[in-house]
């Protein structure tokens, strides 16, 4: 019996697995363009428009980058947390 219940958890972790990271790759390809006011304002004044590409690209990956952090930094806790909780049982 402990060991179905055990399979059971693993595939439904499995699956759980496969939906977030099928929910991740469908928004990975979807293009933002994001700017603050005044960078907008700095950038529309110029005819440069790879300059302002490379800005919108550059807001992205800063905005990204926390984001990022947070999930690891929390998988790594829920990791230490499950390991933790098996340990005891």
């Amino acid at each position: 019996m402990p060991n179905r219940i055990r399979n059971l958890k693993l595939e439904i972790r499995r699956k759980l697995t496969q939906f977030f990271f099928g929910i991740c790759f469908l928004f990975f390809g979807i293009s933002s363009n994001a700017q603050c006011a005044m960078c907008r304002a700095a950038l529309e004044s110029e005819a440069d428009t790879a300059r302002g590409e490379a800005v919108n690209d550059g807001i992205v990956y800063l905005m990204a980058i926390p984001y990022i952090l947070v999930a690891v930094i929390g998988f790594v806790v829920y990791r230490m947390f499950a390991k933790k909780k098996t340990n005891n049982i």
